[in-house]
């Protein structure tokens, strides 16, 4: 009994190695082909599905809107932990929660 299951493990990993060792070799992208800088941050995202806008910096402040992840938006400030922005897909303004908008920011490895 012990010798087969030696047996079937040693064929496992031999089948389980064999598309490594056949694996084709990656290559980098050319440094011209990257579309942003190491030192520029990316865009604004929205982190989750979506996030009240409100009228002033707090959480009990009327809501004047919901910023939805996908929509572009400009942040003109911050104050705290909150940003003031503009949604771009309905023109709305207002302030949200820093904890769910941030930016883009690649990582460089220099």
């Amino acid at each position: 009994m012990r010798a087969t299951r030696i047996a079937v493990s040693a064929a496992l990993l031999g089948a389980l190695a064999l598309p490594i060792a056949s694996a084709t070799t990656a290559t980098a992208a050319p440094v011209n082909a990257l579309t942003q800088s190491c030192t520029d941050p990316g865009p604004w995202i929205v982190g989750t599905k979506a996030v009240t806008i409100r009228s002033k910096a707090l959480v009990k402040s009327t809501a004047v809107g919901i910023l939805y992840r996908g929509h572009k938006f400009t942040v003109h400030k911050t104050s705290g932990n909150w940003r003031y922005i503009t949604d771009h897909t309905t023109g709305v303004k207002g302030w949200v929660s820093a904890a769910y908008v941030y930016r883009d920011v690649p990582m460089c490895l220099d």
